[in-house]
């Protein structure tokens, strides 16, 4: 299990590291494409960006799904200010009191990159009087650039114009403890689950009982991710974040498995299914509703398939703000996803 461990947090923090807002995937899904092939995996990317990675099981007759999001929150330039900084729009939906003093990058259509800073537009409190109370809304906010501008056409000499993408850095993080904090395990936590889970199918030479999609979706945080999927597709797992607060019974150190989130119900029977898998396994597990939630199978089913489906994910705290969890929980997901399929 050591060797899980080691293996899992490497390729989580080579993936946090690839910036990969929604709108702008495509060099986490190449990546992506590529670790997979590596392990002998036929895989292909649709129109939209989403990455496929087919596992051939016992009954090829038989295909079921398993989705993950690698697109993340994010900015957009909207504006260039007539001093040189940069005005945003959101991509998705963050936490934005958050990124008030969150470095970030700035990527141009010309493939350049500039680094800066998010900041209020009261910033300093020995200068403004609202510095504290001023809310963190994009209206009052902008990036501040690290380079020399001093008027809006200083900025756009630099090839920035409106429309280009705007990059938290993650600040990933890996404790003796067994915690991962970062930005973003909002989805990339679980694409790696999903690839250990690819891996050790790989290494230990299994094959699932069913024929197998592995869906690495791109649109997820705008609501439309999974909204088209392959028609032999007869049943959809999504692995997304687990919820943590309130009256909710899934911790860090658990798999939560969703009963029903804002789109409604999940599938009762692999509901069920999936529960007495992490009972028979002896897994850390809760079972939670998710009010405020939607999953790409979510998207799936408001896109018209006829398909069966069900949510689980590893327990993440502060969701869309600064995230955190935990190895156990991690485990717990990894394990389930393998008496899923197995």
């Amino acid at each position: 299990m050591e060797n899980r461990k080691e293996a899992f947090f490497e390729f989580a923090k080579e993936l946090f590291a690839i910036d990969s807002p929604t709108g702008y995937t495509h060099h986490a899904i190449a990546w992506l494409k590529e670790k997979a092939e590596n392990m002998g995996y036929k895989t292909w990317i649709n129109a939209k960006g989403n990455l496929y990675v087919e596992v051939e099981g016992e009954d090829n007759t038989i295909t079921k799904g398993l989705c993950a999001h690698v697109d993340t929150l994010g900015l957009m330039v909207r504006s260039i200010k007539s001093d040189g900084k940069l005005s945003f729009t959101v991509l998705g939906g963050p936490l934005l009191p958050t990124y008030d003093g969150e470095y970030c990058r700035v990527y141009t259509r010309e493939g350049k990159v500039y680094t800066g800073t998010i900041l209020s537009t009261s910033p300093s409190v020995h200068v403004y009087p609202d510095a504290r109370s001023s809310s963190r809304e994009c209206e009052h906010m902008e990036v501040r650039l690290d380079e020399v501008v001093k008027t809006a056409e200083d900025t756009k000499k630099l090839g920035i114009m409106n429309g280009d993408f705007i990059a938290l850095d993650p600040k990933t993080t890996v404790t003796e403890s067994g915690f991962i904090k970062s930005r973003f395990l909002d989805d990339k936590i679980s694409v790696a689950c999903l690839f250990q889970v690819l891996k050790e199918l790989k290494e230990k030479n299994l094959k699932p009982k069913h024929r197998t999609l592995v869906m690495i979706t791109v649109y997820e945080e705008v609501g439309h991710g999974n909204s088209w999927i392959p028609s032999d597709v007869n049943e959809l797992l999504a692995v997304d974040m687990g919820c943590i607060g309130l009256d909710l019974a899934c911790s860090e150190y658990d798999v939560s498995i969703c009963a029903k989130d804002s789109s409604g119900p999940y599938d009762y029977h692999m509901t069920s299914e999936l529960i007495n898998i992490a009972k028979q396994k002896n897994l850390n597990y809760a079972v939670d509703i998710y009010p405020m939630y939607g999953s790409d199978v979510s998207a799936a089913l408001r896109g018209g398939h006829d398909i069966k489906g069900a949510l689980i994910g590893p327990g993440v705290h502060a969701s869309h703000g600064m995230e955190r969890t935990h190895y156990d929980g991690l485990n717990a997901t990894i394990e389930l996803i393998l008496g899923y399929l197995l």
